[in-house]
């Protein structure tokens, strides 16, 4: 793969980029992602960790389209799967082979509480399903999230983002009550002892429901890891606490694995790092491998006896779970398994790691370095001892310099997220972190 990869010299976007990206810049409504204005380029074609635009010029991927192309990019079996579908049919909700496949490869590599499958194909989708099903089974009607955490954009979920995304919208559906996430180096109070920070941040939540909830709590819903806000890991005893919030409420326990999923973390599913276990799991993004396919799973009792969520039609859609989406999830799943890319996230995330944390010496801006697997985020400031995180322009540099240089990565925030394919390899790894390495060297004072 290297011998397409970039190279760490400063280049400008090409004339054709440019041209592409003006001329689109005057039809597409505004709202896309940020990294996808900032950086200003048109992409042409790509595979595996390296990525072409249309001038030519080569970009090695650390996004992974936000950690959805967990195989990378144009993966032949992933291709051909796709293809040979196509070719017989695409569409319709009627049982498959490729569907049935897809479920009884699912079931072996779930716990097997979890048994019972809707698939969708877009995140929020999918989450706001998790919440109808928690709703039904429990006939309550609040939910409980966190700070930091990010479920989704449309309405159903908006309310549960816990940042200020979600002001300027209006009035928001309720039942939403956010309560804080133990973030290990930005813990709800500041000069936390890291051995408190699980304990604290519980207790400060389970104040806030007593003071908030009507006493109709139907779901407790956490990422794992958060994405969104940082490629936050939190303490290990965290997780195991939410769990036991949420019994104590009679609530169902839902972990959204979107990003987490299907070995991101260095092991199948996020929550296997910590002694816990959902009632239900919300997957998407690495799922489909580039596809748009997502998932609620449920234990078999929950999924069966949920009124009115269990009435035909009534959690199906109109895309999800199609032929064409099955073959795509099914070959990616296939292909994570037979290529071993759970214990490829975990060894390149490892190594990458162990080279990260050597910059807190080197580098002054760089304040926590931290992750699971091939989810790996860092905190840039401006001061170590305040821990004020860098300036926005300063990032916002830093990010289109890495892209000047051929490499995207979600730098352009003070939460730095690092979240390549799965199929990266270490020299890879290495050749993205020289890249960004000579970025903060030639951009940050100091």
């Amino acid at each position: 793969m290297l011998e397409n990869a970039p190279m760490t010299e400063r280049r400008e976007p090409g004339p054709e980029s440019g041209k592409l990206f003006s001329e689109e810049q005057e039809r597409i409504a505004p709202g896309i992602q940020r990294l996808a204005t900032l950086a200003g380029i048109a992409m042409d074609s790509a595979e595996g960790c390296v990525l072409h635009d249309v001038d030519g010029h080569n970009y090695l991927d650390f996004m992974a389209g936000v950690g959805v192309a967990s195989l990378g990019h144009s993966h032949p079996r992933w291709v051909a799967a796709i293809a040979q579908q196509a070719a017989r049919i695409s569409i319709g909700s009627f049982a498959s082979a490729p569907r049935l496949a897809l479920l009884e490869l699912m079931a072996s590599v779930l716990p097997q509480e979890l048994r019972r499958v809707q698939l969708y194909s877009g995140g929020s989708e999918a989450v706001e399903a998790a919440i109808r099903l928690a709703k039904a089974h429990t006939g309550k009607f609040e939910v409980v999230s966190f700070w930091g955490g990010f479920h989704g954009k449309t309405g159903g979920v908006l309310p549960m983002i816990g940042d200020p995304f979600k002001q300027g919208w209006g009035p928001l559906a309720p039942g939403a009550l956010g309560v804080p996430y133990a973030d290990p180096y930005r813990p709800v109070i500041d000069s936390l002892d890291p051995a408190e920070v699980s304990a604290v941040t519980l207790d400060l939540a389970r104040k806030q429901i007593e003071a908030t909830s009507l006493g109709s709590i139907a779901a407790v819903i956490v990422e794992p890891i958060q994405g969104t806000a940082g490629n936050v890991v939190p303490p290990d005893d965290f997780l195991p606490g939410v769990q036991e919030l949420a019994r104590e409420h009679d609530a169902l326990f839902i972990a959204d694995e979107m990003i987490t999923g299907f070995g991101r973390t260095g092991k199948m599913f996020g929550f296997e790092h910590f002694d816990a276990q959902p009632d239900i799991i919300t997957l998407g993004k690495g799922f489909g491998g580039g596809f748009p396919v997502t998932a609620v799973v449920a234990t078999e009792d929950i999924a069966q006896d949920s009124h009115p969520w269990s009435k035909p039609s009534s959690s199906s859609s109109s895309v999800g779970g199609n032929p064409l989406a099955a073959a795509a999830a099914l070959a990616t799943i296939e292909t994570i398994l037979e290529e071993d890319l759970v214990e490829n996230s975990r060894r390149v995330g490892e190594h990458m790691l162990a080279r990260l944390e050597t910059w807190r010496e080197r580098f002054p801006c760089v304040g926590d370095v931290r992750g699971r697997g091939l989810l790996i985020g860092l905190d840039l400031v401006a001061d170590r001892e305040t821990k004020e995180p860098l300036g926005g322009e300063l990032t916002q540099k830093i990010y289109t310099e890495c892209v000047r240089r051929g490499l995207l990565i979600m730098a352009y925030g003070a939460r730095v997220r690092i979240n390549p394919p799965l199929v990266i390899s270490e020299e890879e790894a290495d050749a993205g972190l020289d890249i960004l390495e000579s970025v903060l060297t030639d951009v940050v004072p100091g």
